[in-house]
Formats: C-alpha cells, sequence, structure tokens
C-alpha cells in the first residue's frame, strides 16, 4: 500500500474517532440549564406552597420568600398584613420560605412553622415567629425551645410537633422552597414576585402600584 494511501486511511479513521466522541460527549455529558431557563422552569408558586389568603378566581398571586430571623422581613411584616387588608378578595398572598444560612435560627423557625402548618397552624405561628422575633432574633444559641414553647401556647399537639421538628422531611420541605427560590433568582429577604415577576422594594408605594397594575391587566 502507498504511504499516501495509508496517510487518508489514518487521517479518515482520526475523524470518524473523533465524530464517535463529540456524539458519544452529546449523549451522556448532562445538561445544565441556564438561570433563566431554570428560573423559567420553576414555578413562583408550587402546589404545596403556603397561603395566608385565597383570592378565588384572581389571577395576581402576591408570593413573598422570608427569613424569620431577617430584620428586614420583621419590619416588612406590618406592611405586608396592611397590603392583604386592603386587597383581600383581590390578591392571593402566599409564603415561601428562604432561611439564610448567615443565621442562626432562621432554619429552626421555619421548621417551627412547617411542623406547626402539618396541624394547620401555619399563619398562627408565622404571626408568632415575626411578632416576638426581637426575643430571639440574632442569637447564637439554639432557639428551638423558645420555639416549642410557642408551639404549645399555640395549643398544639406537642407529640405531633416533636415528630414533625425531628423528621427529616420537615426540613426538606424547608429547603424545598429555599432551592426554589435560588433557581428564581431570590439571594435575600424579603424578595417579592407579583404573579411571575420579581419586584423591587423601593417603597411601600411601588408595591402597591405594582399590585394595581396587576389587578388592571386581568
Amino acid at each position: 500500500m502507498k504511504t499516501s494511501t495509508k496517510v487518508n486511511i489514518i487521517a479518515i479513521t482520526a475523524v470518524v474517532v473523533v465524530i464517535g466522541v463529540i456524539a458519544f460527549l452529546a449523549v451522556v455529558r448532562p445538561f445544565s440549564p441556564s438561570r433563566e431557563e431554570a428560573a423559567a422552569a420553576t414555578p413562583v408558586v408550587a402546589e404545596n406552597s403556603h397561603r395566608l389568603d385565597v383570592a378565588g378566581g384572581s389571577a395576581v398571586t402576591f408570593t413573598e420568600f422570608v427569613d424569620f430571623e431577617c430584620e428586614v422581613c420583621g419590619a416588612a411584616y406590618p406592611f405586608i398584613e396592611q397590603l392583604r387588608e386592603e386587597y383581600a378578595g383581590k390578591v392571593t398572598f402566599v409564603t415561601r420560605y428562604f432561611p439564610i444560612p448567615a443565621h442562626q435560627n432562621a432554619m429552626n423557625a421555619a421548621i417551627a412553622v412547617e411542623a406547626a402548618a402539618q396541624q394547620g397552624q401555619f399563619e398562627q405561628m408565622y404571626h408568632k415567629m415575626f411578632q416576638t422575633q426581637a426575643e430571639w432574633g440574632e442569637q447564637q444559641e439554639s432557639k428551638a425551645d423558645l420555639f416549642r414553647q410557642y408551639a404549645d401556647e399555640l395549643g398544639l399537639d406537642m407529640d405531633k410537633y416533636d415528630r414533625a421538628v425531628a423528621d427529616p422531611a420537615t426540613e426538606q420541605r424547608v429547603r424545598f422552597d429555599f432551592n426554589a427560590g435560588r433557581k428564581l433568582g431570590v439571594e435575600g429577604t424579603p424578595t417579592i414576585f407579583i404573579n411571575d415577576t420579581k419586584i423591587e422594594l423601593e417603597s411601600t408605594t411601588s408595591v402597591r402600584e405594582a399590585l394595581d397594575q396587576a389587578l388592571a391587566n386581568q
């Protein structure tokens, strides 16, 4: 066989191998969606999301990602309650967990709220956490015992509460919201979405204007 022919065969074989490798990698390499694609695939409101108010037939949903230890969330709490009164029957209000890792008791608080939610007391414990935040926030030791006291004050079945707090599934439920928030671009709290749009918390007026615009566009 001529040398030139051998060279051509080797070259063709190399090309075939390269194409085969590329095709193989295209099949086995895991798909890595962009941040925008991940957000598009993640609903702002999940089927298991906690709803403080449900407006029948309303297309407008106000969703807040909260950290119960976050001072800004605590400061925003009275305003959110005011909005609930102003837009009662018009807007569905949803709360999702987003415990900031740097906050010592953020996860403990979220787990306590979720444990209460399993007994139909989500809103009651939600209120309790924000109303007492100054008593336990920004402290380094665990406040799980204090949160248990709150559950007792609310009249929860404490055996069920203790089992829920100890159940890894309860923390997984909290992390479900946290992971969804990350995919949606949530970086801090409070983060608010009106329908599927994240809004800037520039002022109380801007939030109301965004809600009014969303209602007008139904």
